[in-house]
């Protein structure tokens, strides 16, 4: 018997199961489905194999339907480790999901909060939205804030911005749901640190709060340092607003500027942005500087070594223009008493242009050779000798010009004394 020709192609339309038999009497084997594909899920919302018949009529395909919005959700951050608040936005997509989750086993602290919607005080007038949103959700990383902002979760007057937007006084900041961990009981700072700052004020008007800051006290707290000079300042509850307006080196002692209000934090900023601040302080070289007044004019890029160690290197092609002007006031034994006016403000600016002139800060441990400060540390120097001396900012609108003062602390020039005058 002739067997019955096969058809050269596919009959139109849903293919039908096959049932019954096989080849010699064995049951035929069920079709294979073939899993959804990304394109059918992306062109209706749904997985190909949740429409009914596995396929979907040509009409459902040439409409094309609308994705259904998809509802915020807080997304699950571990906890901070020194218990600090920790949060993220929604959104972000399955990837931002996946790298939040805590580990496996950790339940998730806190609980998500509603959308809320924050009206600018005066006090934030001026502030960019993306530094406004890290003061509302401390702990969060910068990363996520900045995706809120980038998927429009952010709103400012209900329409997206972008960040560095700034904010008007009255204006509505919405802020999109978030998981905040628990916030730990914060960090006061001793009765002693309190009160040896307020015996350190050196200056303190309606705008501005300047103190001498002491040797060893970071300007503000971080990694592994529980308070600085902004936490306990704010610790003597007086201030309705302080902030920093510039910042020291934690081994540097002198002039620290705090600012009362914003808009006159903002004066300050633009003062020390476009290089108008006078900026001077007292460094003690190590060796005889010789000759007069030597100016150093090299860029400055931030550097980090293995360990986690950061150091500022001289980098022309990636540095950040730095200026800083060293004028000899005394030679003494084994070292040279400068005031260093500096025309940027980069990060370790004036240790690292010294060591460019051969002559490192005295006591400074981590650009000072060892060796050659050896005299020094045997007469009792127990620290840089890096002294902010004096500030002076020009009137600005309705600032008047501002001058600030701090003379040497006694600790500095006892040391001189110790140390003796230079041949």
């Amino acid at each position: 018997m002739t067997p019955p020709t096969r058809q050269s192609a596919r009959p139109a339309g849903p293919r039908k199961a096959q049932s019954g038999k096989g080849r010699g009497g064995a049951p035929a084997r069920p079709a294979k489905k073939s899993p959804p594909r990304a394109a059918a899920v992306a062109k209706t919302g749904q997985p190909r194999a949740a429409r009914p018949g596995g396929a979907a009529p040509a009409s459902a395909r040439s409409a094309h339907p609308a994705r259904p919005a998809r509802k915020e959700r807080p997304i699950r951050v571990p906890k901070s480790t020194r218990g600090a608040t920790a949060a993220i936005g929604a959104g972000g997509g399955r990837r931002g999901a996946a790298a939040a989750q805590p580990p496996r086993g950790e339940a998730a602290a806190g609980a998500a909060s509603d959308v809320r919607k924050v009206t600018v005080s005066a006090h934030e007038e001026g502030q960019r939205i993306d530094n406004f949103l890290l003061k509302r959700l401390p702990g969060v990383p910068k990363s996520h804030v900045y995706r809120l902002l980038r998927s429009g979760q952010v709103r400012v007057g209900g329409g997206r911005i972008k960040p560095e937007r700034k904010l008007t006084e009255g204006e509505e900041v919405r802020i999109p749901p978030v998981r905040v961990a628990e916030r730990g009981t914060p960090v006061r700072a001793p009765d002693a640190v309190l009160n040896r700052l307020r015996e350190a004020i050196v200056h303190e008007d309606s705008h501005y709060l300047a103190i001498c800051k002491p040797a060893g006290l970071a300007a503000h707290g971080g990694t592994g340092v529980a308070y600085g000079v902004i936490e306990a300042a704010r610790g003597w509850d007086k201030y309705e607003f302080l902030e920093l307006a510039h910042r020291l080196d934690r081994d540097t002692s002198g002039v620290l500027l705090l600012a009362k209000s914003r808009p006159a934090l903002l004066r300050a900023q633009r003062a020390f942005r476009d290089g108008l601040a006078d900026k001077r302080y007292f460094a003690l070289l190590v060796g005889r500087l010789q000759g007069g007044a030597r100016e150093v004019d090299a860029a400055l890029v931030k550097s980090r070594l293995q360990g986690g160690e950061r150091f500022i290197e001289i980098d022309e092609e990636d540095g950040k223009p730095s200026r800083s002007r060293f004028v000899p006031q005394a030679h003494y034994r084994d070292a040279t008493l400068c005031e260093v006016e500096i025309f940027s403000g980069r990060t370790h600016q004036i240790r690292v242009h010294a060591l460019a002139l051969g002559h490192p800060v005295a006591g400074d441990r981590k650009y000072g050779l060892r060796d050659e400060q050896k005299t020094l540390r045997e007469l009792g120097l127990r620290r840089m000798f890096l002294h902010s001396h004096f500030l002076e900012l020009p009137a600005d609108g309705e600032f008047r010009k501002l001058s600030l003062s701090a003379p040497m602390t006694s600790e500095l020039r006892d040391f001189l004394g110790e140390l003796g005058p230079g041949r």
